[in-house]
């Protein structure tokens, strides 16, 4: 079975891992010259907008039709509510990591943001 989502949702998996250790590993921090005001932010909606499109993508690919009961559950539900776990995660499992619902609303704009291109693919 793992096997068979490696193959389906290569990118799309890679991208999860790739957040989930972002989100909960500590992360030196960095000044850069200019500051970009809610840097972070667009960094959350970055990131959640660029897993929602890759699971469109990745779905897109494996699949002759599409279901879109799975893609509501796949490509929108189940990013935000890991954008929420792992908020939760930060705040109550790490010292090194802060929580925030600001951060929260990002990453479920990014997710809307997102679902508007994987529909574009979708077509």
């Amino acid at each position: 079975m793992l096997r068979l989502y490696l193959r389906r949702y290569p990118i799309t998996l890679l991208l999860v891992l790739t957040i989930i250790l972002l989100s909960l590993l500590p992360i030196p921090d960095m000044k850069i010259g200019v500051e970009v005001p809610l840097a972070d932010k667009w960094t959350h909606m970055v990131m959640y907008g660029v897993l929602t499109l890759a699971i469109w993508f990745d779905y897109k690919r494996s699949h002759s039709q599409s279901n879109a009961w799975r893609l509501f559950v796949f490509a929108f539900l189940a990013p935000i509510a890991m954008g929420g776990i792992l908020e939760l995660a930060q705040k109550y499992l790490t010292t090194c990591r802060s929580g925030e619902w600001l951060d929260f609303v990002a990453n479920s704009i990014g997710v809307c943001i997102g679902t508007v291109g994987g529909l574009l693919i979708k077509r």
